[in-house]
């Protein structure tokens, strides 16, 4: 029973799995964010990535699931931003178990690299979430569907966060450095971090590369136990694509693949041979 619960909570958080792989959720007291004035290198419009949910059960992985990211170029007030969304989806075949059907969207600034606005559709299970924010960032406003909150200067939603640290210049950092963020969900500023942990070969389901290796702080509920053990592999090239994700969970363990892509702003370097 314990084990179908822990699956079941896998494919509810397929998404949100997929879109917070660097970084913990936990309130903490104020603190400094290092990267404000971060201009974007690593992606363009017409990026596509696709990843593959996988969860262990004893000696068998079984996938679980997929999510989706599209980024297109739009205007919004007078000023061009990337329009990223995030689809995540179980797999019909699960759908009898537990259906999710999430969607996340932000709007980035392309010169500022700061979201404008984020929406959260989620369906999981027949449990319905939507939230809508809009950010003031001159006055330190979010406006979400529940109403106005204070915010930091930098901050970034959940999805704009990950594109955010994918041109982060891991260079500069030695292992075991954090690297802090703030980031606003479910009507919260959070102050993150994440570890840069080196550099090393991974084997995937798509092939094997050489990656930057990070680990996020992982706050104990949900289906995690808490600790930083949860692996991240970043291609270590100028695109900085997540290609691999590894955690343990309260019963088994999960992984999340790249498993497909297109038109990327840079060579992919990183990928040594395909699978």
């Amino acid at each position: 029973m314990q084990r179908m619960d822990c699956m079941k909570a896998t494919m509810k958080f397929l998404l949100p799995i997929c879109i917070a792989l660097l970084a913990g959720t936990k309130p903490v007291a104020a603190q400094q964010v290092d990267f404000c004035g971060i201009k974007n290198t690593s992606f363009k419009e017409g990026e596509r990535l696709k990843f593959k949910v996988y969860y262990n059960m004893g000696m068998i992985w079984v996938g679980a699931g997929e999510a989706v990211f599209n980024t297109n170029m739009e205007s919004m007030n007078g000023r061009q931003v990337y329009h990223i969304t995030g689809d995540g989806k179980t797999y019909k075949s699960y759908d009898w178990f537990f259906k999710v059907r999430d969607k996340y969207e932000t709007y980035i600034d392309v010169e500022s690299m700061l979201p404008q606005k984020f929406i959260r559709n989620v369906d999981e299970g027949g449990f319905k979430i939507y939230n809508h924010v809009v950010f003031n960032h001159s006055v330190g406003q979010a406006v979400s569907t529940n109403g106005p909150f204070k915010i930091p200067a930098c901050v970034q939603d959940v999805l704009s966060t990950i594109y955010y640290a994918r041109s982060i210049d891991y260079n500069k950092y030695k292992p075991g450095d954090k690297i802090p963020f703030s980031m606003f969900l479910d009507d919260k500023v959070y102050n993150l971090y994440i570890r840069y942990m080196g550099k090393e070969r991974v084997t995937t389901k798509y092939g094997t590369f050489n990656a930057i290796k990070i680990s996020p702080l992982l706050i104990e509920g949900t289906i995690f136990s808490g600790g930083e053990k949860m692996m991240v592999w970043v291609s270590d090239d100028a695109n900085h694509i997540p290609v691999r994700v590894d955690s343990p969970i309260l019963v088994g363990s999960i992984k999340v693949d790249l498993v497909g892509y297109d038109r990327l702003r840079h060579p992919f370097t990183s990928l040594i041979s395909k699978e």
